[in-house]
């Protein structure tokens, strides 16, 4: 009879770890105070990085070809839409986005058409202490899988960075070469991490139009963000 004991206290802490691992940690909310939710469409604003004050957009800065990086907007632009998800094969009984759960992030773009705009992890990287994040993952590889996790307030505005499943590194923003924009990288140095908030976009459609058009047709001809 006994012996039922640890059996009932390992699976007890087994649930509770299931537990942890479905729900994640507290709401991911947005400048608006509202909670993130999935397939909606935000800006991911940085707070203070080495990028402009615009927000992320794809953009080929340091690869070459259909398989652009990421970096900042034109000053005071809002970047490029993005939705997220959760990743391939979670289970979960609403919609809303929790710090510390598995997620994929997708720019919605028009550059090259025919490349997928998940952001991912550059698995063939030189630089293997701070590979890439690229655009033209897939939901379903868990080099584009991601995590967001709470880094604090700013004004009454929760900030957030973002990191992935496997290791200790953050996104991050080091500064680049001269006259080349600043790339998004998976860092282990702190002072680097890209700090972000959330802006939910209310479709006005025309503004987000031509700010995403703008954007892109800077990104396809390779034009510094400075």
């Amino acid at each position: 009879m006994s012996s039922s004991f640890p059996l009932a206290s390992f699976l007890i802490t087994l649930l509770l770890a299931a537990s942890v691992c479905t729900h994640g940690g507290e709401p991911v909310t947005d400048t608006d105070g509202d909670e993130v939710q999935i397939n909606e469409a935000y800006f991911i604003q940085p707070v203070t990085t080495e990028l402009s004050r615009g927000g992320l957009v794809p953009l080929a800065a340091r690869v070459s070809g259909c398989s652009p990086g990421i970096t900042g907007s034109l000053p005071e632009e809002l970047g490029t839409p993005v939705s997220i998800a959760f990743s391939k094969g979670f289970i979960r009984d609403n919609t809303f986005v929790n710090t510390s759960l598995d997620i994929t992030i997708e720019f919605k773009s028009n550059v090259c058409k025919d490349l997928s705009k998940f952001w991912q992890v550059d698995d063939f990287a030189e630089n293997r202490t701070q590979p890439d994040i690229l655009v033209g993952g897939s939901p379903r590889e868990r080099n584009s899988v991601f995590k967001i996790e709470k880094a604090g307030e700013v004004g009454g505005i929760n900030i957030y960075n973002f990191t992935t499943p496997v290791g200790t590194r953050t996104v991050g923003v080091p500064p680049g070469p001269y006259r080349t924009p600043p790339q998004l990288v998976l860092t282990s140095d702190k002072d680097s991490t890209l700090l972000v908030k959330f802006i939910k976009v209310y479709y006005a459609t025309t503004h987000v139009t031509s700010v995403s058009s703008r954007v892109e047709k800077l990104g396809l001809r390779m034009i510094p963000f400075y």
